[in-house]
């Protein structure tokens, strides 16, 4: 058995998906932050979570309009992904300078990401104080997919090269390796 060592640092949970959330405000205009403390949370109604600093620009434009877009950017979307992470949209326009391209949403105000395969839909339902982090719990209420990167009425991520975020790098997706439940003997 490998001997195991206490870490320095007690937050590890590896790899975390890289995601573009948007906003819009009736003062500000349209924002986009990349997150990386986001996740599943409920499937009935279908609820994710986005944490968010409250230092952030993005943070007062989502907690005052009550909703946000959740868009899965691509290896290729890198470099937009980095500078929407480490500049501050209250400087001004971060889309433009990004080359990421904003298109209505179905159901909530704030923008899609066209670049972006998969995006979704949320109205905040809640916003939990954290600490450092403040989370934004939002419930989907429409989701959307390239048509080239839909199967059988699933996405199928095999087909998107995903971000994920590790220890302050960005990393890749790596392969399928099974489907849930192919170990388990079924009786």
């Amino acid at each position: 058995m490998p001997e195991k060592v206490e870490l320095e640092v007690p937050l590890m949970l590896a790899p975390v998906p890289v995601v573009l959330v948007a906003s819009a405000h009736e003062e500000f205009g349209q924002n986009v932050l990349t997150i990386a403390w986001c996740g599943v949370d409920c499937s009935d109604p279908p609820t994710i979570h986005v944490s968010i600093r409250p230092s952030r620009h993005s943070h007062r434009m989502i907690k005052e309009s009550e909703v946000f877009t959740v868009n899965f950017p691509t290896s290729d979307l890198l470099r937009a992904v980095d500078f929407c992470g480490t500049v501050s949209g209250s400087l001004g326009d971060k889309f433009g300078p990004a080359g990421l391209t904003p298109v209505a949403a179905k159901e909530v105000k704030a923008p899609l990401i066209a670049e972006c395969p998969v995006n979704i839909e949320c109205i905040v339902r809640d916003i939990i104080p954290l600490g450092l982090h403040d989370m934004f719990l939002g419930e989907i209420v429409a989701s959307h997919a390239d048509k080239a990167v839909v199967k059988e009425g699933w996405v199928d991520f095999s087909k998107i090269p995903l971000i994920s975020f590790v220890n302050g790098e960005y990393w890749s997706i790596g392969e399928k390796i099974g489907d849930f439940g192919c170990v388990v003997e079924k009786t």
